[in-house]
Parts: C-alpha cells; sequence; structure tokens
C-alpha cells in the first residue's frame, strides 16, 4: 500500500477539516497528502514520505522504534525475504519451536522471585524479538513458496537416484 492510500483510509476515520485546523496547515495540502504523486502537481510529498526519506537518511532505526513506541507498539525490523539455502521446513519448524521454548524458560526464570527486574525484561525482549524475526522469516519462506520448491526439488533428486529399469538383451 502507497503513504497516500494509507492517509486517505485514515482520513475516511476522521475529518481532514479537523486535522487540517488541528495542524495548522491548509484543507488543500492534507487532501493533496492523500493523492498520488504526479507531474500534473497533484498530491504532495506527505509527513509518512517524508519520515521514510529521513530514515533512509540516517539509517537510524531509532526513528521508527520511536514512532512505534508513541502509538503503543514495538518495532521489529523484518528478515530478509529470501531463504538461505537449505533451510527446510522441519528443522526450521523445530527452531522456532526452540527459540519459543527459550523465551518461556527466561520468563519462568526471571517469575521465580514474583519480579521482574528491567534487565530481565530487557532479555525477555530480546528474545521475542529474536523469536517474531525468525517467525516472520518462515511465514515469507511459506509465501514465496521456497519450501514447496525444496520439496519439488528433493523429489527430482530423489528419482534421478532410483535405479533405471535394465533391458535384457537375448
Amino acid at each position: 500500500m502507497e503513504s497516500h492510500e494509507v492517509l486517505k483510509n485514515a482520513f475516511a476515520n476522521t475529518s481532514p477539516k479537523a486535522i487540517a485546523a488541528e495542524l495548522g496547515i491548509s484543507l488543500s495540502l492534507v487532501y493533496k497528502w492523500a493523492q498520488e504523486q504526479s507531474e500534473s502537481g497533484s498530491g504532495s510529498r506527505n509527513p509518512l514520505d517524508r519520515i521514510i526519506e529521513i530514515f533512509k537518511l540516517t539509517d537510524d532505526p531509532a526513528i521508527i522504534e520511536f514512532l512505534c513506541e508513541q502509538c503503543g507498539g514495538y518495532f521489529v525490523r523484518n528478515p530478509d525475504s529470501s531463504c538461505e539455502k537449505g533451510y527446510e521446513v522441519l528443522p526450521a519448524t523445530n527452531e522456532i519451536v526452540m527459540q519459543f521454548s527459550s523465551l518461556l524458560s527466561e520468563i519462568s526464570k526471571a517469575a521465580l522471585d514474583n519480579s521482574i527486574t528491567n534487565t530481565e525484561a530487557e532479555d525477555i525482549r530480546l528474545l521475542w524479538d529474536k523469536l517474531k524475526g525468525y517467525g516472520e522469516g518462515f511465514v515469507r519462506c511459506c509465501e514465496e513458496g521456497d519450501f514447496e520448491k525444496m520439496q519439488e526439488e528433493r523429489q527430482k533428486r530423489e528419482q534421478e537416484m532410483q535405479p533405471k529399469p535394465r533391458t535384457r538383451l537375448y
């Protein structure tokens, strides 16, 4: 989804006039933010585009982390979408289960004394973020069909390795 579409959808839930008044900008600018930028002059570089540009220029995830925190969330970067060679479903599934187990173990260890310190909370957060990232990578591989491709390749190799029937010569 493009940034202007995000804003257009958001403006459907509130009054663009109220947004313009609260921000101290013209109503026409608010409407231009919700339009695709074109050479004919329609649309305007909106705040979302500007934030993305600032992030790209600084390469500082603290910008996005700050926005997520202000909105009641937490930023976790998605892993690369391409699967590693040899990335298979069963070992990947086992890895997710092991990481989840590590997270639960850390939570249990931290909660033994019925309180969780800031350091323990940070450790839990790190494990949780790692699990979310790995899980996202797994889901992306599923969506891209990489697991299916690997299964097809494995079947092809198995067929190639089977002995060919021999014809008898008399």
